[in-house]
Formats: C-alpha cells, sequence, structure tokens
C-alpha cells in the first residue's frame, strides 16, 4: 500500500522532471507527511499535451453520495473489475509525483517506520484520477489513487505492498486516454520498478500527521 509520502520538490522541478508541456496549478506547499485529502502533483495527457496539475488524494467515484467515500490506493490486479476504479482505469490515468513514500515493517509488538527513496531521482506513481460534485454544496473536486503493486526488491524486505513507480519510456502509453487496452495496462503496471531504492529507518514522529517537518526523513539508528 501507500499510506504517506512526501512532496519536497518544488513546481519547477516536477515540470522538468515530468517533462510537462503546460502547467495548471499553483505551487504546492512542501509536504514530509502527505495524508489523504491532502493536494498532491498529478500529470495527465491532455490533446497530446503533458499538462501538469494537482489532485486531491483520495479517489471519489464519480457516483459517491459524500465525499466521506475515498480510495487512496486501488490494486493493480483489479482496477479493471472494481466499479470505484473501472472507469478511471479506462479513460483517467495519470502520474503522481513523490520524492519518496513510508512503509511500516511490523517487528514484535511494534512498527518501524522507513523512508523509501529511489536513487538520484524524483518518482512517479501510477494514478487513476476522477471528477466528483459535492451534491450539497455543488463543490468540483478532482481526486486521485495511488496504484499498488506486489512488493519487489529492497521494499519486499519490509512489506508485500508497495506503489507502482513507470519508467518514463512507458509514461505515454500509460497516459493516452486512448488506449484502452486493460492487457496492455495491466503489463504496465507490472513492468518493475525503474530505479533501486533506498531504505531509510525513521522516527516514530511519522506516525501522526500533525508532525510534518524535514525531521521525519532524517535517519535513526
Amino acid at each position: 500500500m501507500c499510506g504517506r509520502f512526501v512532496i519536497s520538490s518544488d513546481l519547477e522541478e516536477w515540470s522538468e522532471f515530468f517533462g510537462a508541456d503546460e502547467i495548471r496549478t499553483e505551487s504546492l506547499r512542501p509536504s514530509w507527511n502527505v495524508a489523504p485529502t491532502d493536494p498532491v502533483y498529478g500529470l495527465v495527457q491532455h490533446e497530446d499535451r503533458r499538462r501538469l496539475g494537482s489532485f486531491r488524494w483520495g479517489l471519489i467515484p464519480h457516483y459517491a453520495d459524500n465525499r466521506r467515500s475515498i480510495h487512496i490506493n486501488a490494486r493493480a490486479e483489479t482496477l479493471a473489475e472494481k466499479g470505484a476504479f473501472r472507469t478511471s482505469f479506462a479513460r483517467r490515468r495519470c502520474l503522481i509525483g513523490a520524492d519518496g513514500f513510508y512503509e511500516w515493517q511490523r517487528l514484535g509488538d511494534r512498527k518501524q517506520p522507513y523512508f523509501i527513496v529511489p536513487e538520484g531521482s524524483l518518482m512517479a506513481f501510477a494514478g487513476i484520477w476522477s471528477r466528483w460534485t459535492d451534491p450539497v454544496t455543488e463543490e468540483r473536486m478532482v481526486t486521485c489513487a495511488i496504484i499498488t503493486r506486489s512488493a519487489e526488491g529492497e521494499v519486499a524486505q519490509i512489506h508485500d505492498r508497495m506503489p507502482a513507480t513507470l519508467d518514463p519510456v512507458l509514461w505515454d502509453d500509460w497516459l493516452d486516454p486512448g488506449e484502452q487496452d486493460p492487457g496492455l495496462l495491466r503489463a504496465i503496471l507490472e513492468s518493475g520498478a525503474p530505479a533501486q531504492y533506498e531504505l531509510r529507518p525513521v522516527s516514530t514522529l511519522v506516525n501522526s500527521v500533525r508532525n510534518n517537518d524535514a525531521r521525519l526523513v532524517e535517519p535513526v539508528a
């Protein structure tokens, strides 16, 4: 799964990393403890142009009655079957930016948090997005979920799931709303992580969303 992550790089860095043709968002405040319902950077394809915008993390299906029906993660194995994700998987795919993410390893009766960061790069999580309008207030939201897959490599040492991260050569195929072959899309998600990761044990301060500063990614003994 992906329960928390970090967005500390600035908008210019994300635009360069994603090769964005358009920027449709204001700069987001750096966050070392991104939590559900927080804003995140996301890349979509619109008329053959890469558009960098922002989403509210926690996908609300278009048919939901209220904003409590959120999904922060979507399993790669069941995207095409789950009603909450089927339409977004077919036509509304995105990339979600992260400097790194947190995962927790169970050690007896406690859990040790780790900050997991790729070597020498930012991260692009595979994601899906949706538009939703609050039936009471008529507020419009653009929301997203991070796709997860079976963990591999170093990450599998501490947890059985991880965000699906995509190699840049696959970004165009993933983002293309005209590509609706579920077999090809699943193959993209199963292609494997494009980077080696550093697993850094960090303080349990990260367990509380009230804590949000650079101390959270500092290694502990």
